[in-house]
């Protein structure tokens, strides 16, 4: 069994709102970044949470980080600007590289 195997396969959705935790962005304000209402990002975060098998918001900000390898969020001149003008150019957005 490789590393790669271990990793919880998330959907795209779900990586997407991962991505947006890392930034410490509030469920709202995901919300209003991916046109969808922030029950979905609860529901798509809980998900996340459990098959990743995390305890907190925290905890998925650093997965998502350290684990899923984020460069942009993980790098000083990392910018939340970076990071959409990537999302409008890619269907999945960061994790899906």
């Amino acid at each position: 069994m490789t590393p790669k195997d271990l990793t919880p396969q998330l959907t795209p959705a779900e990586k997407r709102v991962l991505s947006l935790v890392s930034f410490g962005k509030t469920n709202k304000e995901i919300a209003v970044s991916l046109r969808i209402s922030p029950a979905t990002v609860k529901r798509h975060l809980e998900n996340v949470l459990r098959k990743a098998h995390l305890r907190n918001r925290v905890e998925a900000a650093l997965y998502g980080l350290v684990v899923k390898g984020c460069p942009r969020a993980s790098t000083r001149n990392c910018s939340l600007k970076s990071w959409e003008k990537e999302m409008s150019a890619t269907p999945y957005g960061p994790f899906d590289q």
